[in-house]
């Protein structure tokens, strides 16, 4: 705690995000620069609260309070050295992440919480400008060898955990840039990439090999697998929830991810005729939503900036409230309404809607009809969907984009040559020590625990590292669940 008035003197403050009129013609971050002495008065609101309920509610266990006091006090060093000790890459979650931790804030329980997010991405803004952060070779190798499949954040986590023990890491990547979803499936205006390439750098510098263009279980097989001493599988929850309605054959009905894709591959240059992918645009279209997660804010803003005649977006679920729900009290994660940047930029927003069937003209998609619904909850099992009588409408739509979450991890190619076994909500299933149901073969992040958030994957692929290491070594210096890293010494 840096001042013990501070959060009495001092109210929440974040940075101004550029005008919506200037940032929806470009797809560059939308938020201006913060000045030190404001990013100080809000370290300063973080509280003597005696039990710091903000580190329960980060799943990475971010020692916030400490590296609070550090901003504050003008100790930048100490914060990053802080920063780091739980979180590999700070830079993408104090721009991803929903802050789990501002909902378990002391402070949050009356007043609006401390703006952790905020000051976790000025110190390691912060620390990479003046050139603190530097490569962190191992001091020594084991001689054993590990392959990460998937450069997402679960697998970069992982491999950096790795490489540190002193094992020789390789991660492969089925496209052609590292990132997994973090490169394609993440908006630039919410993260450009060259944060992910400034990390990427530091990685390679240290001794990681990074493998693109190959796709473990169709170019790069089980048996070349075999030639690691252990594998760690962290390829995210990739396949996407569908629409099985009347009309989804229909032309100009498509998944959110691919729409995503397309867009950050122009964005960094790519020819998409050349890489075989058509032509996926916004442009002038009247855009129907469906979904009201990120990934569905993530479209809307995308779809703004591709100039879309119009963009409406649907939820199944009622409106939540503004503030937090009774059943859902301090310090838990409440499920409350929230407008993100894309939300403020435009289009409009409806709940208690459920797509019934799509239109189409000439094989293209032109309306799609919807009928207003309430969830009666149930004892036992999901609530049930009760459609209200005459609220049938229908809603021009030329372009459709699905957005309604994933439902787990591919599982016909290389889990299916391994036997790998699965949940019966399709991930792939791992004992407590992340090893799946094949020895040696370890799986992380979505892949394992289904669509979640990004500290969850960072934290998973942090954990399943010391597993790994344990396995390989009988011993490990990774730091357990919840704990901070140490030097490693072998």
């Amino acid at each position: 705690m840096g001042k013990p008035t501070g959060f009495k003197e001092h109210t929440r403050e974040l940075p101004q995000r550029r005008p919506v009129a200037e940032r929806v013609d470009d797809f560059r971050e939308i938020y201006q620069p913060f000045p030190r002495e404001a990013l100080q008065a809000q370290a300063a609101r973080c509280m003597d609260c005696g039990v710091p309920t903000c580190i329960s509610g980060c799943p990475l266990g971010n020692l916030i309070p400490e590296w609070n006091d550090a901003v504050y006090k003008d100790k930048w060093r100490e914060a990053i050295e802080r920063l780091h000790a739980t979180n590999n890459f700070p830079e993408f979650t104090g721009r991803l992440c929903p802050a789990p931790c501002e909902e378990a804030c002391v402070l949050a329980i009356n007043e609006p919480a401390v703006t952790i997010e905020q000051i976790e991405k000025e110190i390691v803004e912060h620390a990479f400008a003046q050139g603190w952060i530097q490569p962190q070779p191992p001091k020594q190798r084991t001689g054993k060898t590990v392959a990460v499949v998937g450069s997402g954040p679960s697998g970069l986590a992982c491999a950096q955990q790795l490489n540190r023990a002193g094992h020789q890491v390789t991660v492969f990547e089925r496209a052609d840039r590292i990132g997994g979803l973090l490169r394609y499936g993440i908006p630039d205006f919410k993260m450009e990439k060259q944060v992910i390439d400034r990390r990427l750098k530091l990685m390679e510098a240290e001794g990681i090999q990074f493998r693109t263009n190959v796709h473990v279980g169709l170019t790069f097989g089980r048996d070349e697998l075999q030639a690691f001493d252990a594998v760690v599988l962290c390829m995210g929850a990739t396949v996407p929830r569908d629409l099985p309605l009347p009309g989804r054959e229909l032309k100009g009905i498509h998944f959110a991810m691919d729409f995503l894709t397309r867009q950050n591959r122009l964005n960094a240059g790519d020819d998409l005729a050349a890489l075989g992918l058509g032509p996926l645009s916004a442009r002038g279209k009247q855009v129907v939503v469906i979904g009201g997660g990120d990934t569905g804010s993530d479209c809307i803003g995308t779809s703004l900036r591709q100039k879309a005649k119009s963009v409406v977006n649907f939820e199944a679920v009622a409106m939540p409230p503004a503030g937090r729900p009774e059943h859902q009290p301090w310090p838990y994660y409440p499920m409350r309404l929230r407008t993100s940047s894309s939300h403020e930029e435009g289009g409009e927003r409806h709940w208690s809607i459920l797509t019934k069937k799509f239109i189409g003209d000439h094989g293209r998609v032109k309306e799609l009809v919807t009928v207003e619904i309430d969830m009666m909850p149930q004892p036992n099992g999901p609530p049930k969907i009760q459609e209200r009588p005459g609220t049938e409408r229908r809603w021009p739509a030329e372009l459709v984009l699905i957005a309604i979450g994933y439902s787990g991890p591919e599982t016909n190619t290389i889990a299916k040559q391994l036997g790998l076994a699965t949940t019966p909500q399709g991930a792939i299933q791992t004992d407590s020590h992340y090893m799946t149901s094949a020895p040696g073969i370890f799986c992380a992040g979505d892949a394992h625990r289904g669509q979640s958030l990004i500290v969850w994957a960072i934290s998973e692929g942090r954990e399943a590292a010391r597993e790994v290491d344990l396995f390989l070594m009988g011993e490990s210096l990774l730091p357990a669940k919840g704990c901070c890293d140490l030097p490693l010494i072998r």
